[in-house]
């Protein structure tokens, strides 16, 4: 063979060899593609040619009792996301650099999502119109429309700011509910969101004739509140008022509630906090050292600010909780409200070898009924029918009026009280549980016993919420009232409600008294705490007694005014103020 013959011949090996590496190289490379790296690329396929933006759906808008006056409702705005697998590089400076602009955005963190590898990316939520034009007007003049978008939004709006705002709560930037009925009715509240989807070429280009597919959002369900926003009003420019006045350290709060059918009318904590601006603290020393706290102190001020202290937190009820003990005693056909000298005061009395002071042990009642000992918030009067009735006969009581379970209330954060346990209980701790010291209840708690007497010796439920309305469907969910035990009999409810009306009208309580009309109650004045020197005054209510229509409690915390701290000077008269506007403004008929 010729040399010439073997060079083509080793030629023709060497390429055949050669050939033989490329396609091995080539079939590795496609089987890594397809079996090690397909999921990868499929879903880099995907993200370049199928896009889905989400649009949220408007919440459903919280009504006052009259289901007219909006407390809460959802306004349109706009959002801004992007698709950066369809944003050109050359495109992706000039893009972050307008929408860093128009929204006054940081320009690095909008480049970094902008050269993302995703699908989409939200710039901006709940943005005005107005914002959104200007870069629609960009995005004419410079024929840049690729993997920008704008869609409609929803923005959370409050009408009233601050009104009622530990009862409406409010959402976050997520549009979920956080706090108050937002949180606690969130999935009822929450609508369904819809969405826009189209299919893209690699330019980014919509595939075929089909468009955008758009599923439409579908709006979340009303509710309708048991607040009436006339009287919620009233009671709280009486709260902020007698919070200012009497120097209320702690704030307070009021609660009005119908005693036929559960309904809270009006629910106030003072210092209110604006619903529109959640994160604003109301406290103008805190405000002024705010940048200066770590985050876990700025958390511990802004739960504070919202807290509802009429369902989550607890107090010592003092003299008000009297009515629980008149209730037990009368029930139990241990007492009669009116039997003359019944009772005898001497400014104190003995227990297991202890004296337990009257409050005016300085100048003893003397001899009295129980409807007197009421009137003048006698402790020894108390502590002698708590002796009668008994530990096990007095928790039982206790557990009648639902004092030792939750009220099941639909707010969230609801506390429970704190008493010792029974088998504990000894005659020191019966006697000052009788007259409502050393032990802790929630106010709502307090109000709904109230209540129970008022509604002819009926427990029902404390409630908030009375409708829900689906706007799909159009149907009205009525949320019944819930009546539970019968705790006294309805003659012992009336005996205690004429007690109440002696204790307004010439007891302790006269401060609360309204022309025209018998208005029964009975003021509390207790310790906040061991040896703090704080205070807690209150003032628990019925009006009008011979037909109840609202049970009234005033609790403020820590007066430090030149009043003092006594329940029927400081507390008393703001509940007369509340109950003789809101009887006007319900149109009572005066008293008999």
């Amino acid at each position: 063979m010729s040399k010439s013959n073997l060079d083509s011949k080793k030629r023709i090996i060497i390429i055949l060899i050669i050939v033989t590496v490329i396609w091995i190289i080539l079939c590795v490379r496609v089987g890594i593609i397809q079996f090690v790296e397909g999921t990868k690329w499929k879903e880099k396929s995907e993200n370049q040619q199928y896009v889905s933006r989400s649009i949220t759906a408007n919440r459903g808008t919280i009504y006052d009792t009259t289901g007219e006056i909006v407390l809460a409702q959802s306004s349109t705005t706009q959002k801004v996301t992007v698709n950066p697998v369809n944003i050109s590089k050359e495109n992706k400076e000039k893009v972050a650099r307008v929408l860093s602009d128009i929204f006054e955005l940081d320009y690095e963190k909008v480049l970094k999502k902008v050269n993302k590898n995703s699908s989409i990316e939200t710039i901006v939520k709940r943005v005005e119109k107005e914002k959104t034009d200007q870069l629609r007007i960009w995005m004419e003049e410079t024929n840049l429309y690729t993997g920008i978008n704008i869609d409609e939004d929803t923005k959370r709006f409050y009408p009233y700011g601050n009104l009622a705002s530990h009862i409406i709560g409010f959402v976050g930037s997520d549009n979920q509910g956080l706090d108050g009925i937002e949180a606690k009715y969130n999935d009822i509240l929450t609508g369904e969101n819809g969405s826009i989807s189209k299919m893209l070429d690699a330019k980014g280009n919509i595939i075929g004739d089909s468009g955008e597919a758009y599923e439409e959002s579908i709006q979340g369900c009303d509710l309708i509140l048991t607040i009436d926003m006339n009287i919620q009003a009233i009671v709280e420019k009486y709260l902020e008022e007698a919070c200012i006045d009497n120097v209320c350290t702690d704030g307070g709060n009021i609660i009005m509630m119908n005693p036929k059918n559960g309904d809270i009318l009006a629910m106030a904590t003072y210092p209110y906090y604006d619903l529109n601006n959640p994160y604003e603290i109301n406290d103008q020393e805190i405000k002024a050292i705010w940048s200066e706290l770590d985050s876990s102190q700025k958390s511990t001020y802004l739960q504070g600010m919202w807290r509802n202290k009429a369902v989550a937190d607890t107090y010592e009820p003092g003299s008000t909780f009297k009515l629980v003990t008149a209730s037990a005693a009368l029930e139990e056909n241990l007492a009669e409200a009116d039997r003359s000298g019944a009772f005898c005061c001497t400014g104190g009395i003995e227990i297991a070898g202890r004296r337990i002071k009257c409050w005016r042990y300085y100048r003893p009642h003397g001899s009295q009924s129980l409807r007197e000992g009421l009137m003048n918030s006698c402790n020894p009067v108390f502590i002698g029918l708590g002796q009668k009735i008994g530990v096990s006969k007095y928790y039982e009581y206790l557990r009648k009026f639902g004092f030792l379970e939750k009220t099941g209330i639909d707010l969230i954060g609801e506390a429970g009280s704190i008493f010792l346990k029974e088998e504990k209980v000894g005659p020191v701790e019966l006697a000052t549980i009788s007259f409502g010291q050393r032990f802790e209840v929630t106010p709502i708690q307090m109000i709904t016993m109230v209540s129970a007497i008022a509604n002819n010796g009926k427990y029902v439920k404390p409630r908030v919420v009375k409708e829900i309305r689906n706007h799909q469907t159009g149907e009205t969910q009525i949320i019944e009232p819930v009546y539970k035990n019968q705790v006294i009999s309805e003659e012992t409810a009336k005996q205690v409600l004429s007690m109440m009306t002696s204790v307004v009208a010439e007891g302790t309580g006269k401060n609360a008294r309204v022309q025209g009309y018998n208005v029964g109650g009975k003021t509390g004045t207790s310790e906040d705490g061991v040896n703090t020197g704080k205070y807690v005054t209150s003032f628990i209510g019925v009006a009008p007694t011979d037909d109840p229509q609202m049970c009234i409690l005033v609790t403020l915390y820590n007066p430090t005014g030149l009043s003092g701290h006594q329940g029927g000077t400081v507390a008393a008269p703001v509940a007369g103020k509340i109950l003789s506007e809101v009887i006007d403004y319900l149109e009572i008929e005066k008293s008999e």
